[in-house]
């Protein structure tokens, strides 16, 4: 089998004695203890790694199966499969007659992806903001442990209520690592009137690709009630959510109180 040896600007295809895939990001690897995988957990790496770097951007067309196959030296059906899972973790779009795109928080599939809470009646819709809070801190033990940072250094927290059809309904606090987003304010927040995944990911390059969360039943408190407008007691959704980008890198905390009067929280599981 072969295996695929990655330069910096021209990734290749070697024979391996073995007969498994060794992935390697260097010649200088081939020194290393060796790694197996199939080939196309290969190509998917190193078409990951072009995703990372910006070499395409998000909702940018990549270039076709046979072009990548003849670039990466390998099949058109091995760069398929590789394509298949990148298209199946929602990093690249197919596009029926028009090719493979990569992905953005701009397209209505993406947004909806990351809001799970749906209405009873009707169909989903994007909520209206208002930021509350916008203010740049150090991060609190916990929120560093989460985000994979040290205590104490810079993050920017967020704190916003989101309403469908004029009903508050989510009270969303927010922990952004400072470093990646410096300035991020309360007025560009408020100018920006699509998702805010997309804010991101346009100014400051950072592409959500999966979320962690966990899930458990609260009451609102005084101050909960006051910004959603109920009565202290209510039972409420507490949504903890761990978002990631490439290389499973943590690049926001979010912790939400969901009311669930007139929605759900929707979820597949496969």
């Amino acid at each position: 089998m072969n295996s695929i040896i990655s330069t910096a600007n021209n990734p290749t295809v070697v024979p391996t004695a073995s007969g498994a895939g060794v992935g390697a990001s260097s010649a200088s690897s081939l020194n290393a203890s060796p790694t197996f995988s199939p080939l196309y957990q290969q190509i998917k790496a190193l078409i990951t790694q072009s995703l990372q770097s910006g070499e395409w951007k998000p909702g940018e067309l990549i270039p076709s199966e046979m072009e990548l196959a003849s670039r990466f030296k390998v099949s058109q059906g091995t760069v398929r499969k590789a394509i298949d899972e990148l298209s199946a973790e929602n990093l690249v779009v197919r596009r029926q007659g028009k090719g493979t795109f990569v992905a953005t928080h701009h397209e209505a599939r993406s947004q909806f992806r990351f809001l799970r809470l749906a209405p009873d009646e009707g169909v989903p819709h994007y909520p209206e903001n208002r930021i509350i809070e916008v203010k740049r801190m150090r991060a609190p033990a916990e929120v560093a442990r989460l985000l994979d940072i040290k205590s104490g250094d810079s993050v920017v927290f967020i704190r916003r209520v989101q309403s469908f059809s004029g009903v508050p309904t989510i009270l969303d606090d927010l922990w952004l690592p400072g470093s990646i987003f410096k300035g991020l304010t309360v007025e560009r927040l408020n100018e920006y009137k699509g998702p805010m995944y997309g804010l991101f990911e346009t100014e400051f390059g950072t592409h959500m690709i999966r979320a962690s969360e966990q899930i458990r039943a609260v009451c609102a408190d005084e101050a909960v009630a006051g910004l959603l407008g109920v009565g202290v007691g209510m039972p409420l959704l507490n949504v903890e959510r761990v978002s990631f980008t490439y290389g499973d890198k943590p690049v926001e905390l979010r912790r939400g109180l969901y009311l669930t009067l007139n929605h759900h929280y929707r979820n597949e599981l496969s």
